[in-house]
This record gives structure tokens, C-alpha cells and sequence, in this order.
């Protein structure tokens, strides 16, 4: 059976497959349980919620093809994953954590922690350890108030569950990849390829430049 993991941001808009699958995955959590005293009786244990899962990995991004990649996954030079993540990083907004193999996670989380190195003799591999801490997504609760009241002036109060608020944003930038072209970003980002020349006017892109867009150039991108 494959095993894979697979970041992404923006409800998919941007997504990294990891080429090298870690040793181990630690993943821990908190049952949130409380111990009290109660006289006559003495410990009792309240279990409560569960706190969030925490989720622990390390590996390295490959500066090579090598042939023990995982399968089917395009090379990427190891700076535009530390580039991506990192930007994803600043955006302060959870991304989403999928693992398929024996059993699977999908789930929203937070980048807590992310350090990357390079050893040398490695030959520009990026070692890296990344922290993520499941997101769970809130919404301040609606409140009507009912002014119909019988015998006395007391109001009602009615409250509205949420709606699970949308992952899905236009970035204010967007980190160009291999195999871009402004085609392909404005369809990705915007959902319209046909926007393609307002992201070209709004960078002060050259016609002549369009087939030499340079991989790790930040565009902004229209509102």
C-alpha cells in the first residue's frame, strides 16, 4: 500500500506532496480530563472535550531526482517547498494535512514550528522538522432578540449555529512554481483564466517577459 502526505492551502488552490515520506509520525492528544476531590468519596475523574491533536514529522527535501522518490510526484528544487511553506506560514491561516496509507488524516491544522537546515556533504538536500496542531474553525454565535413578549417585557433569545467558514480566499500574492504561466496562475488563484492580463499589468509584466517568468518570483494578485 502507498503511503503519502500531502499539504495544501486555500482549499487546494496550492498543494505539496512530499517526495520523501518521514521515518515516523508522532501524532499525541489530550483527553482534557479533570481530577477532582469530593469529600466521603475521594478522587473522581470528569472526562471533558478533547483537546487538540498534535502532529510531528521530520525528513528532507531532496536536491536531486533520486530513484527512491515516492512515485508520480514532479521534482521540485528543495527551496520552492521551504518557499511555499513558509509563505503559507505568514499568511496566518490554517492549511489542510492529508495522510493516506493504512489509515487516513484529513484534517485542517496550524503550522506551529518549521526549521530546515542543510548538512553538509548532503549535497543541497534541506533537512526540516515541521509542528502542525489541528485547527478547528469558530464563528462568534448570532443572536435575535424577540421584542413579542405576553405579561412582561422579557426577551427571547434564539441562537444560530455557524456555518463552517470558508477556506477558500484570493491571496493577496501567489509564489510562482514550475510549469507556470500567467494562464494557468490567474485560472488556480482566481478561478478565471481569462484574468490572466490583469495579473500581467498589475506586476508590470512585459509582453516579451511572459515565456521567461523566473520559478520563486512573488506576483501580486488582484483583489
Amino acid at each position: 500500500m502507498t503511503h503519502r502526505i500531502e499539504l495544501s492551502y486555500n482549499s487546494g488552490a496550492q498543494k505539496l506532496e512530499l517526495p520523501i515520506m518521514p521515518e515516523k509520525i508522532e501524532i499525541s492528544g489530550d483527553g482534557g480530563g479533570k481530577v477532582y476531590t469530593v469529600a466521603g468519596l475521594g478522587e473522581i475523574n470528569v472526562i471533558k472535550d478533547r483537546g487538540l491533536k498534535e502532529i510531528s514529522f521530520e525528513s528532507f527535501f531532496p536536491a536531486a531526482d533520486y530513484p527512491f522518490l515516492q512515485p508520480n510526484i514532479p521534482f521540485r528544487p528543495p527551496g520552492e517547498y521551504v518557499q511555499m511553506i513558509e509563505s503559507w506560514m505568514a499568511t496566518k491561516r490554517p492549511i489542510r494535512f492529508i495522510f493516506a496509507g493504512g489509515y487516513e488524516i484529513n484534517t485542517p491544522v496550524s503550522i506551529e514550528s518549521f526549521d530546515w537546515s542543510e548538512v553538509a556533504g548532503s549535497g543541497g538536500d534541506l533537512e526540516y522538522k515541521i509542528d502542525l496542531k489541528e485547527y478547528r474553525f469558530y464563528a462568534a454565535k448570532k443572536v435575535t432578540v424577540d421584542t413579542n413578549t405576553v405579561s412582561i417585557n422579557k426577551a427571547k433569545t434564539i441562537t444560530k449555529a455557524p456555518a463552517r467558514p470558508n477556506e477558500k480566499q484570493t491571496p493577496k500574492t501567489y509564489t510562482l512554481v514550475a510549469g507556470d504561466n500567467l494562464t494557468k496562475v490567474a485560472q488556480k488563484v482566481l478561478g478565471d483564466s481569462g484574468r490572466w492580463q490583469e495579473i500581467q499589468k498589475l506586476n508590470g509584466i512585459t509582453d516579451a517577459q511572459l515565456k521567461m517568468l523566473q520559478i520563486g518570483r512573488v506576483l501580486k494578485m488582484p483583489s
